[in-house]
């Protein structure tokens, strides 16, 4: 009698037709998107994953494997993969992510180690930070983290935003005890004069990634089109400069005299944001650059 059992379905077989899936989606990377979203679902680390595929073993239940194709399915309607997964990478840290908060970039990663070197350089135990529009808290909760003693103020808009940062303060927390007291977040306007009032004049450094995206520049990308909310995409002007040079005149009464901003912006913006801040009185102004080359940060001195 003829062995009636359904054979093993192999991840190969799986990636494979994930990866079509996600292709004719249009995604960039397919293979390592749905290699991720298994990963993901089997609750086990990419490199299993590969491992798997190299042995060409089998790899998840069936639960994991449905869940696993409800997330392709997720994917392949181009809603971010870091949405899908709850969380995204950023420096040291695993940020909880999803709707209504902007998912940290590599390049901001950039930002805050030209921040991290500054402060470095200048022997900076216990720095005093802000941390203007905080988001998932990415910037603020790295500096907080990977400088002990430093105290970190961060500033967030949205309310509802603001309670992703609070997450993952209080997942950074579980790693990092000591930052409970040495974190604090205020929902407010990060342009305003009055926000943080009474620390003007006695920060060390301000690292920021403001909204700084040109009116005129809607991005391509469906992931971040149609999913970051506005609210941290567009810098508030058809060049997107209008946000970015009032978070550069709220810094500029924040800081003490020879303290720093470090702040991310367009790749267009440069020339005009280092003029702006030496027009509001900073004392040196230029532009940093990100791991690929392009103009990505604003670093002046007050």
């Amino acid at each position: 009698m003829s062995d009636q059992r359904r054979p093993p379905v192999l991840i190969t077989d799986i990636i494979s037709q994930a990866s079509s899936q996600l292709r004719e989606a249009g995604i960039e990377t397919p293979e390592h998107d749905a290699k991720l979203l298994l990963a993901e679902a089997a609750g086990v680390e990419l490199r299993d994953v590969d491992r798997a595929l190299l042995m060409g073993e089998e790899l998840g239940t069936t639960g994991q494997l449905a869940v696993f194709r409800a997330m392709l399915d997720r994917r392949a309607k181009r809603e971010p993969l870091q949405y899908i997964t709850g969380h995204a990478p950023f420096r040291y840290l695993d940020l909880k992510v999803g709707p209504g908060v902007f998912i940290p970039r590599p390049e901001t990663e950039t930002v805050v180690q030209a921040g991290l070197d500054w402060l470095t350089k200048n022997g900076m135990i216990h720095p005093c930070v802000v941390d203007l529009c905080a988001g998932s808290g990415a910037i603020g909760l790295s500096v907080v983290s990977e400088v002990p003693g430093s105290q970190v103020w961060a500033v967030e808009l949205s309310p509802n935003t603001a309670e992703w940062t609070r997450r993952n303060l209080s997942e950074t927390a579980k790693k990092y005890p000591s930052i409970a007291s040495n974190y604090h977040l205020e929902i407010a306007d990060a342009t305003s004069f009055a926000t943080l009032a009474q620390l003007d004049g006695t920060v060390d450094i301000v690292i920021t990634n403001p909204p700084y995206v040109p009116q005129t520049d809607i991005p391509e990308q469906p992931e971040v089109r149609d999913w970051d909310p506005e609210l941290a995409l567009y810098g508030g002007s058809m060049d997107g400069t209008l946000i970015p040079e009032r978070i550069i005149e709220r810094a500029c009464r924040l800081l003490k005299p020879g303290g720093a901003l470090v702040m991310e912006h367009d790749v267009t913006q440069g020339d005009r944001l280092v003029a702006f801040a030496r027009a509001t009185g900073f004392a040196a102004a230029s532009t940093g650059q990100d791991w690929t080359g392009r103009d990505r940060y604003l670093f002046a001195v007050s």
